[in-house]
């Protein structure tokens, strides 16, 4: 399906408006049952990126993987911040987005005067300077290395993660819902990677005792004012 590829437009409206150095952000874990939640952050400038470039929920998982090294080289910076499953079910989604981001922010080389964020809901708010871009993955070049990035840690990750738990087929779906990953749940109930806050057991009568609360969401994600 033919798409547009990303620009460095909204990062340059952001250095109009004073902001030397510019980083994009994307999440990839959020809906999975098992795994962490992994936050990528990436620097690039405004140079022309590598072919191809776009979110990776659009590129297959041969373009993704063989992408990945490209962007490693070619970006200024970049870093990856992650958010356990029990500190996910402690805190709250809202709140593990926002630590495995800060998380990757500060293990960039330089500090950021401004954030590109993909999604409407700006779970990072301040000291930062955030712009939030619903669709940023496709839309801003940064946002979309962040995503490509983050994505194909977070695959490799889980692979690994599933090894001594094949019947999960975690290398395949990464910890995300599949007739797999529920199969083996309803005969071996979740591992220590899984997420046991989350709806899924409640479906799971022979494991849903083991279920705990999710801590409460705040009711505005708007964080902060953006800029």
């Amino acid at each position: 399906m033919p798409y547009d590829p990303p620009t460095h437009s909204v990062e340059r409206s952001l250095r109009r408006a004073g902001a030397q150095l510019v980083v994009g952000l994307d999440e990839v874990g959020r809906g999975a049952w098992a795994g962490p939640v992994t936050v990528g952050a990436a620097v690039t400038g405004l140079r022309k990126p590598p072919e191809g470039l776009t979110d990776s929920k659009l590129l297959t998982e041969r373009r993704r993987t063989a992408l990945a090294p490209v962007l490693a080289d070619w970006v200024t910076a970049y870093a990856l911040g992650h958010a356990s499953p029990q500190e996910c079910d402690e805190l709250g989604m809202t709140a593990a987005l926002r630590l495995a981001a800060l998380r990757a922010l500060e293990a960039l080389p330089v500090r950021p005067d401004a954030v590109i964020l993909d999604g409407k809901h700006d779970y990072l708010g301040g000291p930062w300077r955030v712009r939030t871009v619903i669709k940023g993955d496709q839309s801003c070049i940064c946002v979309s290395a962040a995503s490509v990035l983050a994505k194909v840690y977070r695959d490799g990750l889980m692979a690994e993660l599933g090894e001594p738990y094949p019947a999960y087929g975690f290398a395949d779906n990464a910890g995300y819902p599949s007739p797999v990953h529920r199969s083996a749940l309803e005969e071996y109930g979740p591992t220590e990677h899984h997420r046991m806050s989350w709806a899924y057991l409640d479906a799971l009568p022979k494991w849903s005792h083991l279920k705990r609360g999710r801590a409460a969401e705040p009711q505005d994600e708007q964080l902060s004012l953006g800029f």
